[in-house]
């Protein structure tokens, strides 16, 4: 009878969180984020990444690489404890704008994230500017056992883009969670971008589907910079609509985003670009895990005042080919997830 009340409660609250449950559970903070060009210093001759060396157009250098390590790290510690006494460092982190498994290892290991245990999951992709995505992950919260990149590219009509990037492990209490990071194309290009970006984000609906019915116990959680706010087609028909049968159903969390709030400031727009999609069994208490809302990170110290437009800005590594030496372009998402002791 308690368990029932229980559920009914986690039900009836959708995927709220609620402070005093999360502070008596076991519980993992999962963060997704852009970080705007993580370049080494290097020239790759596969890659166009010229820009980003001392010499290039940018004028990377190796102090303004350490600097940019040293905003990440103050950020994903900032997601951690220092945000949310409640909560640890965040145990799973999905990043876009990755050049190679250097700059992960720099990070994980030559800051003060090499405390906490991270490692990492990288795979090089077709992309021309030679980014990707990444896993982080803290090693005594989560154990991969399988990984993959999921090639989404037409090399063959020049089109290379980021691979999605599909990890599947246990977390510490026992529950198997899968993770897919994604970067979507931009909409430079118009028509033939849009008509792009919904064709993966049918391949990876139909991916997700796949998962569901060969792991249906299991937590999925769809993470990335989709470049399309929750409303618009490649994402509410695209991505959001099942394709094959059997399949579970999934919640996008960052719907309830107000209107004037976002992660990505285009002029005087404000959208949801970076979100996190769950399978539904995470929010309607059929699962062991119970997601909460999706929030967007918006500490004081990512924005700016913006003088052009009305309000804030994010805080830019570059804004154009001016360095400020800010964060990313993007603000990062995160979600909580809890189980009981």
């Amino acid at each position: 009878m308690h368990q029932f009340c229980f559920l009914t409660f986690l039900f009836v609250l959708h995927c709220t969180a609620n402070s005093q449950i999360v502070a008596n559970q076991n519980s993992y903070r999962l963060v997704f984020w852009n970080v705007e060009n993580l370049f080494d210093i290097w020239d790759d001759s596969i890659h166009s990444d010229e820009d980003f060396t001392p010499e290039g157009s940018y004028h990377w250098t190796n102090h303004r690489y350490k600097v940019k390590l040293t905003r990440i790290t103050q950020v994903l510690t900032a997601l951690g404890g220092e945000a949310q006494p409640a909560f640890e460092m965040p145990v799973i982190v999905g990043m876009a704008e990755i050049e190679n498994d250097k700059v992960l290892r720099d990070l994980c290991r030559g800051t003060p994230l090499r405390q906490f245990g991270y490692d990492f999951i990288h795979y090089e992709s077709p992309d021309q500017r030679g980014i990707d995505n990444a896993l982080l992950y803290r090693q005594d919260h989560y154990r991969p056992f399988y990984s993959q990149a999921i090639n989404v590219s037409d090399t063959a009509n020049g089109f290379r883009t980021r691979d999605i990037l599909l990890v599947e492990g246990t977390l510490s209490n026992g529950d198997t969670l899968i993770l897919l990071v994604n970067h979507f194309p931009s909409k430079r290009g118009g028509a033939t971008a849009d008509k792009r970006r919904m064709q993966i984000a049918q391949t990876l609906r139909r991916t997700m589907d796949s998962l569901t019915t060969a792991h249906p116990q299991a937590a999925i959680v769809v993470m990335g910079d989709f470049n399309a706010a929750p409303d618009e087609e490649e994402i509410r028909k695209g991505l959001m609509q099942g394709h094959t049968a059997p399949y579970g159903t999934f919640t996008n969390l960052m719907t309830s985003i107000e209107p004037g709030r976002g992660t990505h400031k285009y002029q005087d727009h404000w959208s949801c670009l970076d979100q996190i999609i769950v399978s539904s069994n995470l929010c309607n208490g059929n699962n062991r895990l119970i997601a909460g809302d999706g929030m967007v990170f918006e500490a004081d110290f990512l924005l700016l005042n913006d003088d052009k437009f009305i309000g804030k800005k994010v805080f830019r590594t570059y804004l154009g080919m001016r360095y400020q030496g800010g964060y990313s372009d993007h603000l990062p998402v995160y979600v909580d997830i809890w189980t009981g002791q």
